[in-house]
Parts: C-alpha cells; sequence; structure tokens
C-alpha cells in the first residue's frame, strides 16, 4: 500500500478550497473549507455547541428560540376555553344519556 489514505490516489487531485469563518453567539469559531466554485452558507452551525454561526464576528446570528414540550392538553388548552369545554362535555353527556334511552 502507498502512502496516504485508502483510495486517495485513485481520487486524483483535489478541488482548490477556501476556509470560511463562522462565529457562534458563544464566540466559538469554526472554519470549514469549501471548494472555491462552491456557493458559501450564510450560516454554518457551530460544532462545538450547535448554535448557528454567521460570517460577521462582532454580529453572531441569535441562538433560535426553543419551545418547551407542551402535552396535548395543553395545546387544547389554547384553543378552548374552560368554559367552552364544560359546554363539550355537556353535549357529550347528553348523547351519551340519549343512546343509553334508546337501548
Amino acid at each position: 500500500m502507498g502512502a496516504g489514505p485508502t483510495g486517495e490516489s485513485e481520487r486524483g487531485e483535489s478541488a482548490p478550497r477556501r476556509r470560511v469563518g463562522y462565529w457562534c453567539a458563544n464566540g466559538h469559531e469554526a472554519r470549514p473549507s469549501f471548494a472555491l466554485d462552491a456557493e458559501i452558507p450564510d450560516e454554518w452551525d457551530c460544532p462545538r455547541c450547535g448554535l448557528p454561526g454567521g460570517q460577521d464576528e462582532k454580529n453572531p446570528p441569535a441562538a433560535p428560540r426553543t419551545e418547551p414540550y407542551k402535552t396535548h392538553l395543553a395545546y387544547v388548552k389554547e384553543r378552548r376555553s374552560d368554559a367552552d369545554g364544560e359546554a363539550i362535555l355537556a353535549e357529550a353527556l347528553e348523547r351519551l344519556r340519549q343512546r343509553r334511552e334508546i337501548i
């Protein structure tokens, strides 16, 4: 086997590359490399903390706001008031009582 990683000789020359600096809100810097003709993304996820990084060291992107986990009941309570819930329950109970009378 020759020197270098397996398969390196079959790949030929690598494309000319450039490194681009990205900074996250925690001050970490990531410097991924891109082919010279590649489109450079505006943001790059920080490999240390996962926050988005931008190319402006003084103005990194803000950390995304994460919503806390909500139960199904929490979502229902956002859409319906207690009075709505009471009315729906009363209607459902009335339907059940009418079904029992038929049977």
